[in-house]
């Protein structure tokens, strides 16, 4: 085997340099040096990037090896960045069902855990394949339900009122709505205030009310990042009540990206409905006859009023028994 000279007399001479800097640098930080008082003047004076010198002197330090202070070979940084080929292909059927990057992500997330890709990641997949823009046809099928199933996922949010919805009064009032991905059968119940403990008995008169109704029982939960929803500290779930709640019903609980409302956006959309239904311009004498209206509204929400996200039709009509 034929030994490059060339190669020897580079590494050689890497080896000098440093081994000096690193005698030279160890004066500085003991203070014993006669030139230099602070390391940055070390590093100014002998033309050397900080950021490099200290990662070969810290990889020397931990292994003792000479050879750490000589700069390794790696290949292209770009071949290392491309997910795995099944990772790739699940992104590129998603997208193709009408799923954006955000929406991608958090699907993956509880199958591929850490080696979910990242929504730029997503994006990345998506423009390689030429799907970084809708066509027809995925217009088409992002309008179509994801889940398949009741119960499978369930969105909650909560919504706050117009301080002026009871005649004559100032007061806040906020009301906690639980809605089913699969059939957009929803619930809601009105609260005085958003604390977590109040949400939390909130969200469970729903998914009692969706249970015995319409024998809905939830998997996973999706909410945004508010504080009375809890906290992605696991540490500190066992003590928030939202969150200890969906640990005693064996509950999954999903977080929306931050700044993000459109991952939640069915019970986003629930909202808006709402509003325009029922409380836009509108005020009520009493909070027992906004609750009552709030109730009779549930019932025409999921019995009376088509929906084009699941092609026309009414909420009740997406399970195949309807109860007694």
């Amino acid at each position: 085997m034929r030994i490059n000279t060339s190669d020897l007399t580079l590494q050689r001479n890497y080896l000098e340099k440093y081994q000096f800097l690193m005698k030279e640098y160890e004066l500085v930080k003991k203070g014993g040096h006669p030139l230099y008082k602070y390391a940055k003047d070390f590093y100014q004076a002998n033309d050397t990037c900080a950021k490099s010198f200290l990662k070969y002197y810290n990889r020397f330090k931990q292994s003792g090896q000479s050879i750490d202070l000589i700069p390794q070979k790696r290949g292209p940084r770009y071949k290392t960045r491309r997910p795995l080929p099944f990772i790739e292909q699940k992104v590129i059927e998603l997208r193709e069902r009408g799923n954006n990057r955000y929406e991608i992500v958090n699907i993956l997330k509880p199958t591929l855990h850490k080696f979910t890709p990242s929504p730029s990641g997503v994006y990345n997949i998506c423009k390689r394949r030429g799907l970084n823009r809708f066509k027809k046809a995925q217009e088409q099928n992002r309008r179509k339900i994801i889940k398949e199933r009741m119960g499978e996922l369930g969105h909650i949010d909560t919504h706050y009122l117009s301080r002026s919805i009871i005649k004559g009064k100032s007061q806040k009032l906020f009301i906690v709505c639980v809605l089913d991905d699969h059939s957009r059968l929803a619930w809601a119940e009105l609260t005085t205030d958003v604390k977590a403990l109040s949400v939390m008995f909130a969200t469970l008169k729903c998914l009692n009310m969706l249970h015995d109704r319409y024998q809905i029982k939830f998997e996973e939960l999706l909410t945004d990042n508010g504080p009375e929803f809890g906290t992605r500290i696991s540490k500190q779930k066992q003590g928030h009540p939202f969150e200890r709640m969906l640990m005693e019903m064996q509950i999954k609980h999903r977080y929306t990206r931050p700044y993000r409302p459109q991952t939640n956006g069915k019970v986003e959309r629930f909202w808006r409905t709402l509003e325009e239904d029922l409380l836009r311009e509108t005020y009520f004498d009493s909070v027992e006859e906004l609750r009552d209206e709030l109730l009779q509204y549930i019932y025409y929400y999921n019995h009376e009023r088509a929906h084009q996200g699941i092609d026309g039709k009414k909420p009740v009509e997406m399970i195949k028994v309807l109860p007694n």
